[in-house]
């Protein structure tokens, strides 16, 4: 199986890497439209802002490639958030797979009592639990099972919401439609249950 993980200006693909590895499996990490287009599994990892890595995409065509894709792809952490129609970390508009809005925390815990506002960090950053758990991505993963995160800016949930966090609100830690997931945390910095998803997305989906 010819996994291909997309080399771009936002993305932790060291950390992505080591982890396939740990469950046994290789991935080759491009920016070669031909090369991403003849993989049978494609990876989106994200670490960083989502305007410059949008720009990024555009100049070298990914932005199309990505949508056009028919094999299966998981979005990470940025790269979810920009699989949405729009985030709104400089007003960004995104690629519009999934119809979800990406909001900042800083006005959710704008608008909480003076007294509750010290509880919530932002970015967060370390373990939260996921709940609602629904499509095979999440295969063997029990309810309420602990992964990392580290975002200031999170998806709503709707429609296209296949697991559910809790910081400030409710809000989709992981999303699907059609060959597209998503997934807000850290799944290759989330220990066993990590690998038991990224193993899902290579065997099950």
């Amino acid at each position: 199986m010819e996994i291909a993980i997309v080399k771009y200006n936002a993305g932790n693909i060291q950390s992505v890497l080591y982890a396939l590895e740990r469950i046994g499996a290789t991935a080759t990490v491009t920016d070669d439209l031909d090369v991403l287009r003849k993989a049978d599994k494609i990876i989106f990892p994200g670490v960083g802002e989502a305007s410059t890595a949008m720009q990024y995409l555009r100049e070298r065509k990914l932005d199309q490639l990505i949508k056009e894709l028919q094999q299966p792809v998981l979005g990470i952490c940025l790269g979810m958030q920009l699989m949405c129609t729009h985030s709104a970390e400089n007003d960004t508009v995104c690629l519009g797979i999934f119809e979800e809005y990406v909001q900042s925390f800083h006005s959710l815990k704008a608008g909480l009592p003076e007294a509750e506002q010290h509880n919530y960090k932002i970015p967060q950053m370390g373990w939260n639990t996921i709940t609602d758990l629904r499509t095979p991505l999440f295969e063997g993963v029990p309810e309420n099972s602990y992964c990392y995160f580290v975002h200031g800016y999170y998806a709503a949930i709707g429609p296209d919401t296949i697991a559910t966090t809790d910081y400030l609100k409710p809000y989709s830690s992981a999303l699907h439609r059609n060959n597209f997931y998503g997934v807000q945390f850290h799944p290759e910095k989330s220990a066993g249950v990590g690998e038991q998803i990224l193993k899902n997305f290579i065997e099950k989906i």
